[in-house]
């Protein structure tokens, strides 16, 4: 009989890993979107489930984001949340 892949830990394991990378961008991609007061693009990212893809070009190529731009971001909401 052969293991079904919807049964394995595996394709929890990924599930996990992919929520855990897509929720941060997503989440951040939505806060610039409403800080830049950019509707549509708060209603497309907010709609579409594109495992951060769209989310980090939002970042980096609409809201002209630098890299430490968004470290330092990370880092202040990591420090907000988690003391």
């Amino acid at each position: 009989m052969m293991y079904s892949l919807y049964n394995s830990h595996a394709l929890s394991l990924i599930l996990l890993l992919l929520a855990i990378w897509t929720i941060p961008w997503k989440a951040y991609a939505l806060w610039l979107a409403v800080k830049r007061n950019q509707k549509i693009w708060f209603i497309i990212i907010l709609i579409l489930n594109t495992v951060g893809i769209l989310e980090i070009f939002y970042v980096f190529k609409i809201a002209n984001k630098s890299w430490a731009e968004v470290k330092g971001d990370f880092r202040k909401a990591w420090k907000s949340i988690f003391g």
